[in-house]
C-alpha cells in the first residue's frame, strides 16, 4: 500500500520540483468587470481584495492557479450601488463571501503564458472560464529583490450561467472579466 501512495508523489516530482510559486501581490492584483445597464451606459467596478497562490514552469509549459475573489469587496465607487451588487439580487455576499478561480490548464506561447482554463465558483456553483492573456511579463523586481511575474487577462461569462438572473434582459447576461494579476515569486 505504501508504494501505491509514494508513486504518484514520484511521478508529481518533476513538476514540483521545477515549477515555482508566485503569492499574488494586493498592490497590482485586480478583478474588474463591465456590463451594458439597460443599453445606456457601461456600469464598471472592481473587487479591491484578490488572493492567491500561481506556480507554472516556463519550460515544462505547465502551471496551476488558486485565486480567491473576496465579492464582499466590490467596489463601483458608489456605496449604495456597491450594497445593491453584495445583496440578494447578485452576489449573495453573505452568504456566498468568495468566488474562487482554480485553474485545470496553462497555455503557452513560447515560455509565456496566453490563457489559464479553470473552474469558477460563484454563489455556490462552478463552471469553467477560460482567461486569455492580454499581455503576460516576468521581470525583476528591484525594490523586492524578486522575480515578479504576471499580466492582464479577458474573459466573457454569462452571469445567468451561475444564477445571477437580477434584470435580465434590460441589464444584459454578458459581463466581460478584467483581471490583472502580479505574483511575487516566494
Amino acid at each position: 500500500m505504501k508504494r501505491l501512495l509514494v508513486l504518484p508523489l514520484l511521478c508529481a516530482a518533476p513538476f514540483l520540483a521545477q515549477a515555482a510559486d508566485y503569492t499574488t501581490d494586493a498592490d497590482h492584483t485586480f478583478v474588474h468587470f463591465e456590463v451594458l445597464h439597460n443599453g445606456t451606459s457601461t456600469v464598471r467596478g472592481r473587487f479591491d481584495t484578490v488572493e492567491g497562490r500561481v506556480a507554472f514552469d516556463r519550460e515544462a509549459r505547465t502551471g496551476r492557479a488558486d485565486i480567491r475573489i473576496d465579492v464582499g469587496s466590490i467596489n463601483t465607487g458608489s456605496k449604495g450601488f456597491d450594497e445593491h451588487l453584495r445583496g440578494g439580487d447578485f452576489f449573495l455576499a453573505e452568504r456566498h463571501p468568495d468566488a474562487r478561480f482554480e485553474s485545470t490548464a496553462f497555455h503557452f506561447k513560447g515560455d509565456l503564458v496566453r490563457a489559464v482554463e479553470g473552474n469558477l465558483t460563484l454563489l455556490g456553483q462552478t463552471h469553467p472560464v477560460t482567461l486569455n492573456a492580454v499581455r503576460f511579463n516576468c521581470y525583476q523586481n528591484k525594490r523586492l529583490g524578486r522575480e515578479v511575474c504576471g499580466g492582464d487577462f479577458r474573459a466573457e461569462i454569462k452571469r445567468s450561467q451561475w444564477g445571477m438572473g437580477f434584470g435580465l434582459p434590460g441589464i444584459p447576461d454578458a459581463v466581460r472579466l478584467d483581471i490583472e494579476i502580479e505574483g511575487v515569486r516566494q
